[in-house]
């Protein structure tokens, strides 16, 4: 049951699994993201990356819906994670996949994955890319799981501490609909 005392940023959205009902047998709805989905993106964005993107950057894709492709992950009403490629040409490029800390570790990364390369797919895309954190052991592993390849550094990527980016690349999409998440 959601407790309403606990509000985050005043916009009733819950600071822990507990107060959507447990993390046992969550039910995880993946979608399209709309933009009455913001505040609740913005809130697992804010909770993932040391710079986090704005609301206004989110509002922005809204206005590219040939290029730009977001998905959401919710348990019950709340916004959970989500995940966004851009469409360029025949490959989409992965802007974000993230989790809210509370519910990581419930393969729902795993399942924003799927749907978005399947929705790539659907849309004639045929590659994937993205740039992770070099210090980001754990999506790294979750990419090369499926089949997502270490292709080059980029030296001094992210301007909040200068980390270097692994660019990496899946050559494969119709590989997915031929797997399923574990």
């Amino acid at each position: 049951m959601l407790n309403l005392g606990q509000e985050h940023n005043g916009q009733g959205l819950p600071d822990s699994a507990t107060e959507v009902g447990g993390l046992e047998n969550l039910e995880i709805e993946i979608r399209e993201m709309r933009p009455e989905d913001l505040d609740g993106v913005l809130w697992v964005e804010q909770s993932s990356f040391r710079t986090p993107w704005t609301r206004t950057m989110f509002e922005d894709e809204f206005k590219n819906p040939d290029m730009a492709h977001y998905l959401i992950a919710r348990c019950k009403e709340h916004v959970v994670g989500y995940m966004g490629f851009w469409k360029i040409t025949k490959e989409a490029h992965i802007t974000n996949l993230a989790v809210h800390p509370a519910f990581r570790r419930h393969k729902i990364g795993e399942r924003l994955l799927f749907a978005a390369m399947r929705l790539a797919r659907r849309l004639g895309m045929e590659r994937a890319t993205l740039e992770v954190r070099a210090s980001n052991e754990a999506a790294q592993k979750l990419y090369e799981k499926y089949g997502f390849q270490l292709v080059a550094l980029r030296k001094k990527y992210y301007n909040d501490n200068n980390e270097d980016a692994w660019i990496m690349w899946m050559n494969n999409i119709k590989a997915f609909e031929n797997i399923r998440p574990e």
